[in-house]
């Protein structure tokens, strides 16, 4: 899935997409209305992008569209499964419980982890909806009337209390605190 953003001015959504296609909307609001600040933030994880509107916007869209990544070169293992190599560092009797596990030390990592995945998951991808959701909310709403109670609310997990907290904000604003502040699908 690729990584898209959402563009703000003024408390309304510009646009949403492709960082390059957001970067030129941002360039033409700026030259439409050199007052304004927009906000642009990352849909993954709420953070603010800076972006460098320097030199049109052909220049802008270049210097923001996502390359084909480079393939590495092939090496051992299992390449076509997505497999990469990497160091951990474990104490002897670790390294002891992994290799009696059936399948070696790999299969016993990877079956430890499936299964940290699976059990903490939900957990996790609330707590990174949340994280998410603050981070864009704090920029965009952080001095508007309600924020400290709307903050409350969403780590509390009080979807209610967070909406009814939200209620004269900008209408983009809390449409984009509440899609941020839904977890991942797992």
């Amino acid at each position: 899935m690729p990584l898209t953003y959402t563009a703000f001015l003024d408390g309304r959504c510009l646009t949403r997409g492709p960082l390059h296609e957001v970067a030129v909307t941002v360039l033409r609001a700026q030259e439409a209305q050199p007052e304004g600040h927009p906000l642009v933030f990352s849909d993954a994880n709420g953070q603010s992008a800076d972006l460098d509107l320097r030199g049109g916007e052909e220049a802008v869209a270049a210097r923001y569209t996502v390359a084909a990544p480079i393939q590495a070169p092939k090496g051992r293992g299992r390449p076509k499964l997505g497999v990469i190599a990497r160091e951990v560092t474990l104490l002897p009797e670790h390294w002891d419980w992994l290799a009696a596990q059936p399948g070696g030390a790999s299969v016993a990592l990877r079956k430890l982890v499936h299964e940290a995945r699976r059990h903490g998951g939900e957990r996790g991808r609330v707590r990174e909806a949340r994280d998410r959701a603050y981070h864009a909310m704090s920029t965009l709403a952080g001095d508007l009337s309600g924020f400290e109670e709307a903050s409350r609310a969403l780590f509390a997990g009080d979807h209610e209390r967070l909406v009814a907290q939200m209620a004269a904000w900008p209408e983009d604003v809390k449409a984009y605190v509440l899609q941020l502040a839904e977890p991942s699908p797992g």
